[in-house]
């Protein structure tokens, strides 16, 4: 069993102490009314970005995100939330190193051994979520459940989902399908754009990720026998329809929506392991991306 499928596995667990971690150390993460950033790179560019549509949406202030080298300097933010599992991201450290002094910042890590501890003015640690593999599956869902929990909208239920997600067998005509459209609304545009990551780091495989109103506005004319739009959270109305219509293979998400990320994943191994690929080592790709002279 490779470690990516090992550490997938144990996320129903990691979410539990996730939300413990949220009551724990609450003073650390963003306070109702706070302008805030959410900032990452690669998988925690896209957990931030359904992190700061979840805040935003619970009516708990004005909150973006942003990929860490794109964070606009000019903006003014009471906090800003960077997310980074290995805690040595070089546009992350520079980020915050930029911002020492000016705004309260907070990061989200899994190794505390690592110069993220010293850099943020807050840090929380999820080291029982840390991972072995290139391909985050468990920490980046932990992270995301920690705010979700901070902003009061996780409940057992979703670790019940998770277990499901886990425990069902998946369609086999979706392994064998050669392109996949994920889809989104809200906050589970994120949720989206990190499942087709997925599909492209474990399985190097044709994935798109759109937002799900978006998909008739060109996308859908991929859209044919033998590919998959799987929809992550309620779909618009006629559009499992007119994707069957195509002759397109229809994925209703039917669990919360991060267990359904959950089911991507699990898709990703499968279809690395149909393709004889090694999801453990993905093209061209390391656990951190440290620059020369970052």
């Amino acid at each position: 069993m490779s470690h990516v499928e090992k550490e997938l596995a144990g996320q129903p667990q990691c979410w539990q102490r996730a939300a413990e971690v949220a009551v724990e150390r609450s003073g650390a993460l963003p306070a109702p009314g706070e302008r805030v950033a959410m900032v990452g790179c690669g998988t925690s560019l896209f957990m931030a970005q359904a992190a700061a549509a979840l805040r935003e949406g619970a009516g708990q202030g004005e909150t973006h995100a942003f990929a860490a080298s794109e964070f606009p300097a000019g903006r003014s933010y009471d906090r800003v939330v960077a997310l980074t599992r290995s805690g040595t991201t070089t546009e992350v450290l520079e980020l915050l190193a930029g911002l020492r002094g000016r705004t309260r910042t907070t990061a989200v890590t899994a190794d505390p051994e690592t110069p993220v501890m010293s850099a943020a003015d807050d840090v929380v640690v999820l080291d029982f979520a840390d991972e072995r593999s290139v391909v985050q599956t468990r920490f980046a869902t932990t992270a995301l459940t920690l705010l979700r929990a901070h902003f009061g909208l996780h409940t057992e239920a979703v670790v019940d989902d998770a277990r499901d997600a886990l425990a069902e067998p998946l369609p086999d005509r979706l392994v064998r399908c050669s392109q996949f459209t994920f889809l989104g609304r809200g906050w589970t545009v994120g949720l989206a754009n990190e499942a087709a990551l997925k599909m492209r780091e474990a399985a190097l495989s044709w994935t798109e990720a759109y937002p799900a109103m978006e998909y008739r506005h060109g996308p859908i004319s991929i859209s044919t026998r033998g590919t998959a739009t799987w929809m992550i959270g309620d779909a618009p109305s006629g559009l499992a329809d007119e994707v069957h219509a195509t002759g397109g293979m229809w994925v209703a998400g039917g669990l919360d929506p991060l267990a359904e990320l959950v089911r991507a994943q699990r898709l990703a191994v499968a279809v690395a392991a149909a393709r004889g690929l090694d999801p453990d080592r993905p093209r061209h790709l390391t656990r951190s991306v440290v620059l020369a002279g970052g």
